[in-house]
């Protein structure tokens, strides 16, 4: 297997949908990936499965290798992701337990290596973070595979480990966001930058602290629900490989038309190859 397109970034409770699958690891300029790339098969489809925290969820959200984690798998050729991940819930109507493609995002990292660039004036369009085509898809999978899930959201990104104080997830709230999450940045933009499609699909695991007044938000609680919701979440993203485009007409394929790309370091490899560097 030299090239896999597709690749999935999640917890460790889905390394088991991949089949035939074998272990590599890749090097790259900023250092190892999170864990060695999970690749094999999922829907008859060359996929690759990276876990974002690292086996043991030993890498906090802060704490993760962002820029060696996209690095590595557009260096085997991956072009499109799916991101699923676990939120809270800033509004009432969605539920723990549910699930939710968010279309918009509110970046509130801030320290964090968030680009590949390093010289030089380079300046992608991320109006819209989030592929179209991929976001399509994953409403579809959930449909034919009987999942409820809401089809849009704005989830904004913090920057932990902590959860939020309840007068930001309040404030969040009356901004009419969505949902709350640890990691969704960099990766979305990070992915921009190398021209690939990012999807994410959002597990609802808890009401934010400023949408149930009467309690707070427990590590422990937020695992609960996102192991049980596992099994749906498998059969979610195995209907959404195969349901990807093999052939991508999405603006993310052409989103460094007209830029150069000398941000690309020079001591590895291109790991784009659809995008030459100058």
């Amino acid at each position: 297997m030299t090239d896999v397109p597709v690749a999935i970034i999640g917890g460790s409770g889905l390394y088991e949908f991949i089949d035939d699958a074998e272990s590599v690891t890749v090097p790259t300029p900023y250092g190892p990936h999170s864990e060695g790339l999970v690749r094999g098969q999922v829907s008859g489809r060359d996929t690759a499965f990276l876990p974002r925290h690292g086996l043991g969820h030993r890498y906090p959200p802060h704490g993760i290798n962002y820029r060696a984690n996209l690095w590595a798998m557009a260096s085997l050729g991956v072009r499109q992701v799916l991101a699923p991940c676990a939120v809270g819930s800033l509004q009432p109507e969605l539920q723990p337990g549910s699930f939710v493609v968010p279309h918009q995002l509110v970046d509130r990292t801030h320290r964090r290596d968030s680009s590949f660039i390093e010289t030089g004036a380079f300046h992608v369009s991320f109006a819209d973070p989030y592929c179209s085509a991929g976001r399509a898809v994953l409403v579809e999978a959930a449909a034919r595979t009987q999942v409820p899930l809401t089809p849009q959201g704005v989830m904004v990104v913090i920057e932990g480990p902590r959860f939020s104080t309840r007068a930001e997830s309040q404030s969040f709230s009356q901004q009419g966001w969505s949902l709350v999450n640890m990691t969704g940045m960099p990766e979305a933009v990070l992915a921009r930058e190398l021209a690939m499609c990012y999807s994410a699909l959002a597990v609802v695991t808890d009401y934010d602290a400023g949408v149930d007044a009467s309690a707070a938000v427990h590590q422990d609680d937020v695992f609960a629900v996102f192991e049980r919701s596992l099994g749906s979440l498998r059969d979610v993203l195995t209907q959404a490989v195969a349901l990807l485009p093999r052939n991508r007409t999405c603006d993310c394929a052409a989103a460094l038309n007209g830029l150069s790309t000398a941000h690309l370091p020079r001591a590895h490899e291109n790991p784009n190859p659809d995008v030459p560097v100058t």
